[in-house]
């Protein structure tokens, strides 16, 4: 997605060479514009999968996830860090390492919100080591639900959670491929690799 690279290499920046700092428009201060046109994004590639929910992991990816879901007028999910008092004991849960946190959480999502008959997509803003989205996808195979595929708004494809994710046979888009990264600039993957289908 052009705009966002635009808008990674102008705004973006670079603590270290596996660090990047985005909080200016993407996961503190937030474009709504631009966030609403990365929903747009993913919708129109995974338009023919017949999604029926979307989902992540809260904080960072809940934005993206709600605009994607409005882009294909279905509802979206988050999974929760921390369990809830109004949160029943019936959840599909998972451990997930914060690479960013440096901690553990036990995410989890309550079982009547996903099931056999959904066909889910998970979007996230990072794609790094791919903790978060490989412990969002047990939570999909543990369900029954068909996971279509992950979006990722922006990838670290220097990092191994692409891999990962594909070794489980999962399908990843990208809206930023990131090769290398330090003081002296951003570099993306162009064009970037076909996915599994």
């Amino acid at each position: 997605m052009k705009e966002l690279q635009e808008r990674i290499l102008r705004d973006g920046k670079v603590l270290s060479e596996s660090v990047l700092k985005v909080d200016s428009f993407l996961n503190h201060q937030v474009d709504p514009q631009l966030t609403m046109k990365i929903g747009e994004a993913f919708a129109e590639i995974f338009r023919s999968e017949r999604i029926t929910k979307v989902m992540t992991i809260e904080a960072s990816g809940i934005h993206f996830a709600m605009a994607t879901a409005y882009a294909l007028g279905v509802p979206f999910i988050y999974a929760k860090k921390k369990k809830a008092i109004t949160q029943a004991d019936e959840v599909y849960s998972a451990p997930v390492h914060s690479f960013t946190r440096k901690e553990t959480y036990q995410i989890s999502v309550a079982r009547h919100y996903v099931g056999k008959d959904d066909r889910i997509l998970i979007v996230d803003d990072f794609l790094a080591t791919g903790a978060a989205l490989i412990g969002l996808a047990k939570i999909v195979k543990e369900s029954g639900a068909h996971l279509v595929g992950v979006g990722a708004v922006i990838e670290k494809s220097f990092q191994e959670g692409r891999g990962l994710l594909e070794q489980e046979g999962i399908r990843v888009e990208s809206l930023a491929r990131i090769q290398s990264m330090s003081a002296e600039g951003i570099h993306f993957l162009q064009p970037a690799t076909p996915s599994i289908k």
